[in-house]
């Protein structure tokens, strides 16, 4: 169903999601299945609630879906131990965490994961970044110093709770010249489009 609602969207990219780790199951039984799938680009966001594997235990899991996609989104505000992740090399992607985070929001908190995991790529969640700046200095901070590792970007807006939302007008209008700077990668919308 939500494979078929990213289709009518854009046959481009779509990122398939286990956010918490009992999901982990179900996607790897779909991928497994051998799903006709029309997107170039397919990304998959690992756990980042309810975590109770160790993580070489995780990294493992998540290196058997590695090879049949293009990327693999983390938060590193839930990794603890770098080297474990090591073995995703390029298809790791560090995401910037929101304001309610303990890590990952900051150019500096950010650069830590990157000099542990120097083949891992750069996920830059725009309305993450609004959340911690609403001025967007930050976003363009971690543009400025992660723009060489962006892989792909998330898109939306976010609720008061900070829950992805569509885009709405006013960001679309704030946050245009930061995605100018991102458009040679894949766009995830983590929100059904709005409804105009």
């Amino acid at each position: 169903m939500q494979v078929a609602e990213a289709r009518a969207i854009s046959p481009f990219a779509v990122e398939l999601s286990a956010l918490a780790e009992n999901e982990l199951d179900g996607l790897i039984g779909y991928l497994d299945s051998g799903p006709t799938l029309p997107f170039r680009y397919l990304s998959v966001h690992g756990p980042s609630k309810n975590r109770v594997m160790s993580e070489p235990e995780l990294v493992g899991v998540l290196g058997r879906i590695a090879p049949g996609v293009d990327a693999i989104v983390m938060h590193p505000d839930t990794m603890v131990d770098p080297a474990p992740y090591r073995a995703l090399g390029r298809k790791l992607l560090i995401e910037n965490m929101d304001a309610r985070k303990t890590d990952g929001r900051s150019v500096e908190e950010l650069a830590r994961w990157f000099a542990e995991l120097p083949e891992a790529g750069f996920c830059f969640d725009i309305a993450h970044a609004w959340s911690v700046d609403q001025g967007m200095v930050l976003a363009g901070e971690l543009l400025d110093a992660f723009g060489a590792k962006l892989r792909h970007v998330h898109v939306s807006s976010l609720s008061p709770s900070l829950a992805h939302i569509p885009l709405t007008e006013e960001h679309e209008e704030l946050f245009a010249p930061l995605l100018a700077r991102c458009r040679d990668v894949p766009w995830i919308l983590e929100a059904p489009p709005r409804a105009d």
